[in-house]
């Protein structure tokens, strides 16, 4: 339809995809295994976008300069403070996990961006960002964010049994993977329970927060889920497979997605990467954490992958290993193959 698309069916490969995360505490080594992990899979550019706390900054710039440059010529990143623009800064500060609330107030900071793919720290990515990012070209007219929900099945889902405020749906959204265009959340008035005629999205935060603030659990997912609950036109929702969590294999397996295509975004929640409560996860983790840059993806990733899984197998997520590797077995293939196409393109050898 006329006027529907913001972005061009087929982005150019010279644009930016722009990536946000906010890091505080001890996140530090998780952030950058997200990272590493965006920039090991896509082939087109990356704007980062960290938002992390004083003490953080001068680790962050050290240690993205000792990636190779065949590694760091693929991504550009600018490092911001904590910063809130309406409210009380230490509350937003305090709620639910240290500065996660900081996303809420994206669209107000990075006044230049169009669109954004915001991710928690505890992510990885087991394919390229652009085939996330090309969801956004699926927004309809009404649509300015996106993401998967908590849950599958209403009778074992948070939202659905406890939560005592409105949220998105039958089971809320999860918005630890949230696509986002800023453009869109700056010029739309949202609907709300504060007043009755709309408020801009900067506007509506800390009333919202003010209102519900004694009833809200998992704090700035919930105030999303609340906005969404009052305007789900807003919302596009994604499959799981793009935000896949233990909680889609610890009480059997229940994201469909992921048992067809294989996981394609990781979610670590829960902090299943330190512990051994969830191994699967955890192999994840650490052979991405541990692979060596310039070394071969099948060698020194997935074989040590593979072997890793096999000590699994007891385990509830275990149990569907495939659903784990199965996509990223898909890109490595894909990064392989266009890397040999390079090489012989290089060498005339056809």
């Amino acid at each position: 339809k006329p006027g529907e698309q913001k972005h061009p069916k087929e982005p150019s490969s010279l644009q930016c995809m722009h990536l946000a995360v906010v890091a505080c505490g001890d996140r530090l080594e998780e952030t950058l295994i997200m990272l590493k992990s965006a920039v090991l899979f896509s082939n087109r550019r990356l704007c980062f976008h960290i938002f992390a706390e004083d003490s953080l900054k001068p680790e962050f710039q050290k240690k993205l300069k000792e990636w190779p440059s065949s590694y760091t010529k693929k991504f550009e990143s600018n490092i911001y403070p904590i910063t809130f623009s309406v409210g009380n800064a230490q509350e937003w500060k305090k709620l639910f996990k240290p500065c996660a609330a900081q996303r809420l107030f994206l669209p107000v900071i990075l006044k230049d961006v169009d669109s954004l793919l915001y991710v928690d720290t505890d992510v990885l990515f087991l394919r390229p960002i652009e085939d996330i990012w090309h969801l956004l070209t699926e927004f309809n007219s009404t649509q300015l964010a996106a993401m998967a929900p908590e849950h599958e099945i209403p009778k074992i889902g948070w939202y659905s049994r406890f939560a005592r405020h409105p949220y998105y749906g039958t089971t809320g959204v999860n918005s630890g993977v949230m696509l986002m265009n800023l453009t869109r959340i700056r010029s739309t008035q949202f609907k709300n329970s504060v007043i009755p005629a709309g408020l801009t999205w900067e506007e509506m935060l800390y009333p919202l927060y003010r209102k519900y603030k004694n009833y809200i659990t998992w704090g700035d997912q919930d105030l999303l889920n609340i906005i969404f609950y009052f305007n789900p036109e807003c919302l596009y929702v994604f499959p799981c497979q793009w935000n896949y969590r233990p909680d889609h294999c610890m009480y059997g397996s229940n994201c469909k997605g992921a048992e067809e295509d294989g996981v394609s975004i990781l979610h670590g929640n829960r902090g299943v990467y330190h512990d051994d409560k969830q191994p699967t996860f955890k192999a994840l983790y650490e052979v991405i954490r541990d692979f060596p840059f310039e070394d071969n993806l099948f060698q020194s990733l997935y074989y040590p992958l593979q072997s890793k899984f096999l000590d699994t197998v007891h385990t509830l997520c275990g149990r569907i290993p495939q659903v784990f590797l199965k996509q990223i077995e898909k890109t490595m293939k894909k990064v392989y193959e266009s890397r040999v196409i390079v090489y012989l393109g290089a060498n005339h050898r056809y």
